[in-house]
């Protein structure tokens, strides 16, 4: 059977990224505080707080009993960091930093949505 067709595979996946992302909340804040936009208050809190919902997201995303429920979590976990990755790549441009890191960081946005799909899909959520 192949890998990729088994869903539970893609949840183990999944869970394993907001996992490892979600660690290195904790042991790397200083990237993450330094692109929440200024209107957000409490950057430090927000880091912290996004980390613990990325583990408990990834680690339920695992766990078949809490795999709707943490996959909506982590759609909503996404689409409210997603101001973040925004200020990242508008930080870059205004510094006028190196071109391909800009890049980078516009790409990143439209990868937000595709990791909302795959979150969607491997939670089994579906629409009514």
């Amino acid at each position: 059977m192949d890998f990729f067709a088994d869903i539970d595979n893609h949840r183990y996946l999944i869970g394993a990224l907001f996992i490892l992302t979600g660690t290195l909340h904790f042991l790397y804040p200083k990237p993450y505080i330094k692109i929440i936009p200024s209107y957000i208050p409490k950057p430090e809190s927000m880091v912290f707080w996004s980390g613990i919902a990325e583990v408990f997201g990834g680690i339920g995303i695992m766990k078949s009993q809490f795999q709707v429920i943490a996959g909506c979590g982590l759609i909503i976990l996404l689409l409210a960091v997603f101001p973040a990755n925004w200020e990242m790549f508008l930080q870059s441009f205004s510094k006028k930093k190196h071109f391909a890191l800009t890049l980078l960081f516009f790409l990143r946005l439209p990868i937000q949505f595709w990791l909302m799909y795959w979150v969607f899909i491997a939670a089994g959520l579906s629409f009514p």
